[in-house]
């Protein structure tokens, strides 16, 4: 069991603050896939990823347990 944590507009488009998928041994890359289609969460593709509170590259392995964060990017000024 992974847990996914969402913030700003993917939070708003699933109304929800976290999922948890009932997967392990997979991609980060996977996972987004599998979200993104699942959801129509296409704005995955633009979003930096932790996994237990580091950031993850698109290749690293997610393990039951894992926590993973998508974190949109942010403008300001």
């Amino acid at each position: 069991m992974i847990t996914v944590l969402l913030f700003a507009q993917l939070q708003e488009t699933i109304g929800k603050e976290q999922l948890i998928v009932e997967e392990s041994n997979i991609t980060v890359n996977e996972l987004k896939r599998k979200l993104m289609a699942t959801y129509n969460l296409t704005q995955l593709d633009h979003v930096m990823t932790a996994v237990n509170e580091e950031y993850a590259l698109p290749t690293d392995m997610l393990s039951s347990g894992d926590i993973v964060a998508f974190i949109p990017p942010v403008s300001g000024g």
